[in-house]
């Protein structure tokens, strides 16, 4: 697993993007999460397989004892057309049925031997495959991880999974046996070939007479397959994100009767892929038919001159039986080769996919010292000397001249945050308010990096958050969004995932915050299984299991995307309340809509053209600021055309 790690792996080109046939307006204006595109058309095959190597070098001697065994055993089969050569001229010819036995007992020997050398090539390699798909599958799982939120906003999750599947075990039944076979075919072939000539060369001509027509033919196929494959590949990802959105937006289309809309695009989309497999048979057919159909029209012509021959005296019956079971031994190398170009092409386009992912740029990398090593998370650790060493002013969160635009933003429209500028001092909580799509909510996904900002600093405690190693960074920012997810586990594991590490009592305490009491009257407590994103509990219990997420752990900072939109008037204040104490012993930048979420803050700021527009106190912003005014009396004023909105 190492070894694979640290191998180098060729980079493979920009991949295009590819439209949705029928895309949805996004709220933020951005486009749509887009799917790859078809293949390039000149791809190699065995350029895109060659990638496989830094894995499959680690099963190497398995490959080459599976490949050594199926040799061996396909071999002995050319070795039967010459013992039966043998049987025809000896004992039939002088009908001595005492020395048949002897032969006999060979062909015998050679079929067993075959079998125990398939079996052994299987038993060889089914293991370390199995090994090696797992290794791939947590490399790419891995990689899913590490790489940014705007590559998930721009994937669909559809296309993430057929490449941790279907593409996963495509890649592994290549590496089993079309690979195994496409070398051992090649060697039989020629060792058959060989076999033919010795035996009579004219024949041997005759029967190799459609091997350059076949050599064409494949090659025009591979062209046009593997842009077929690719094709097939993709719908697979598209159909797979379509069911994945009908399941988890179950409710909604049940809701508004949209599921025969749903049924419609799902439709339109397995015909797209049925029509696309269809013509990958197609060409299929045609390879096969050809590929059939020449060499037994040469077999014929070489009976038909075997047979005068042996008229003439001039060859032998059982030489003549010897070289036509030889030639239809070699039947099943040369009508394989199809099926294994074909599947070749399956595997190369599954290669292309998988590591499309892993080319990805993932984050920008942390920042290194003067020294020329990167932090490591000893030296990151945020104390209270460590602040006072940096100065009193720089204690807290501060960003300086902050931009930001999303990577696909049009060229034409200005950056969503244009120059921020603000200072939460340490221990205070600081209000963020703004009007709908004025970039709250991404201002707040800056400071635990899960999006770069595009100039300017953010500091925690006077310390450049991309000195800080992410892992660091996301212990010291907890943070809360306003769309709670949960996963399928037990209430106190998602409760838990905000710090895996923390106690009882914190869980008891965090759950005490969020006003999550609900949770002593689930079946199990707080092993309850909650459900695919929580989906069994209220939109306010999910949004409260959230928060307390957000506070198990103690964090030194803590940010709150509007925390407390779907809890009641009576659960909201007594969550303030409690708030009140959490926020007390952090660093704490809160997203508030509403007066009694900003009652919170110590200081409020306004954000507003993509700056900031004025901070203070509640009652300091009433009287100055017209902006603040307006947010807190619901009389926002608009997003300016063509920001976009997060």
């Amino acid at each position: 697993m190492a070894e694979n790690q640290e191998s180098t792996l060729p980079q493979s080109p920009p991949r295009p993007e590819q439209e949705d046939p029928d895309p949805p307006t996004p709220r933020s204006g951005r486009p749509p999460r887009s799917t790859p595109a078809t293949a390039p058309a000149h791809r190699s095959t065995v350029r895109s397989l060659l990638r496989l190597w830094p894995y499959a070098r680690v099963i190497r001697w398995r490959l080459a004892a599976s490949i050594s065994a199926a040799l061996v055993a396909m071999l002995s089969v050319l070795v039967v057309p010459l013992v039966l050569g043998r049987i025809v001229d000896g004992p039939i010819a002088r009908h001595d049925l005492s020395a048949l036995w002897p032969l006999a007992g060979a062909l015998l020997l050679l079929g067993l031997i075959e079998a125990g050398l398939f079996y052994t090539r299987r038993v060889v390699l089914a293991g370390p495959l199995a090994g090696l798909e797992t290794a791939m599958r947590g490399d790419l799982y891995a990689k899913l991880q590490r790489l940014p939120v705007s590559f998930h906003d721009r994937w669909a999750s559809g296309q993430l999974l057929s490449r941790a599947t279907s593409d996963m075990f495509t890649m592994r039944l290549f590496l089993a046996f079309p690979l195994v076979f496409l070398v051992v075919n090649s060697l039989m072939f020629a060792a058959g070939t060989a076999v033919m000539f010795v035996l009579d060369w004219r024949l041997a001509l005759i029967t190799l007479l459609p091997a350059l027509p076949l050599i064409v033919l494949t090659r025009h196929f591979e062209s046009g397959y593997s842009l077929a494959a690719r094709r097939a590949q993709d719908q697979t990802g598209d159909l797979a994100t379509v069911i994945e959105e009908s399941v988890l937006g179950i409710r909604i289309l049940k809701a508004f009767g949209r599921h025969r809309t749903m049924a419609e695009r799902f439709r339109s989309q397995t015909h797209e892929l049925r029509e696309t497999e269809l013509h990958k048979a197609g060409l299929l057919a045609n390879l096969w038919a050809v590929i059939v159909g020449l060499p037994e029209l040469a077999l014929g012509c070489a009976l038909a001159v075997g047979a005068y021959l042996v008229a003439q005296d001039e060859l032998t019956t059982g030489t003549l039986v010897a070289f036509l079971s030889t030639a239809l031994a070699l039947r099943w190398p040369v009508e394989s080769l199809g099926w294994l170009l074909a599947y070749a092409n399956e595997a190369a386009t599954a290669t292309d996919r998988y590591f499309e992912v892993l080319d990805e740029p993932e984050d920008g990398g942390d920042r290194t010292t003067a020294a020329g090593a990167t932090t490591t998370g000893t030296a990151t650790e945020t104390s209270t000397a460590e602040a006072t060493a940096a100065g009193a002013t720089d204690e807290g969160i501060r960003l300086t001249g902050v931009r930001f635009r999303y990577p696909d933003a049009p060229d034409d429209t200005p950056d969503l945050l244009r120059g921020i500028d603000l200072h939460v001092r340490r221990g205070e909580t600081m209000a963020l308010v703004g009007a709908t799509g004025s970039g709250k909510t991404t201002l707040t996904a800056l400071l635990p990096r899960l999006y770069e900002a595009t100039g300017g600093t953010i500091t925690l405690d006077g310390r450049d958050i991309r000195e800080i190693p992410r892992a660091r960074l996301r212990e010291l920012v907890s943070v809360a969004f306003e769309e709670p997810t949960l996963f399928s586990a037990s209430v106190g594991e998602n409760v838990l995932m905000g710090a895996p590490d923390a106690s009882d009592e914190q869980l008891r305490r965090a759950l005490d915050t969020a006003q999550a009491d609900f949770v002593e009257r689930l079946p199990a407590g707080t092993g309850t299984q909650v459900g695919e994103q929580g989906l069994s509990l209220s939109g306010g219990q999910r949004q409260r299991l959230a928060l307390a997420r957000a506070v198990v752990g103690d964090p030194a900072f803590l940010v709150l995307d509007d925390p407390l939109s779907a809890l009641d008037v009576h659960t909201e204040a007594l969550v303030e309340q409690a708030l009140r104490e959490v926020l007390g012993s952090t660093t704490a930048l809160v997203v508030a809509h509403r007066p009694s979420t900003v009652l919170l803050a110590d200081r409020v700021a306004v954000l507003a053209d993509g700056r900031i527009a004025a901070v203070g106190t509640h009652q300091e912003l009433l009287q100055s600021s017209a902006v603040y005014r307006e947010l807190m009396s619901g009389e926002a004023a608009p997003v300016l055309e063509g920001s976009p909105a997060r």
